[in-house]
């Protein structure tokens, strides 16, 4: 995997960095076109679900993670 790379993201219109693999970010931007929403929607939709203790960029990983293996039927 490649080191992360940072990007703006805009959550609950208050802009804020999140440093993600560039593979993630990949797999990130591939499900949102998939479900039809903005980058931004999923990742407040992601950031509204998760938990005090996991940071923003974990809970994208987790979600990307999960989402693959929902839709892989693993």
């Amino acid at each position: 995997m490649s080191r992360p790379e940072k990007h703006s993201l805009t959550l609950h219109g208050h802009r804020t960095s999140v440093s993600l693999e560039p593979e993630f970010w990949k797999a990130f931007q591939d499900i949102a076109k998939a479900r039809g929403l903005p980058l931004n929607a999923l990742a407040a939709e992601i950031d509204n679900a998760r938990g005090v203790d996991r940071g923003l960029a974990s809970a994208i990983r987790v979600y990307v993670l999960e989402y693959t293996r929902d839709h892989a039927g693993i």
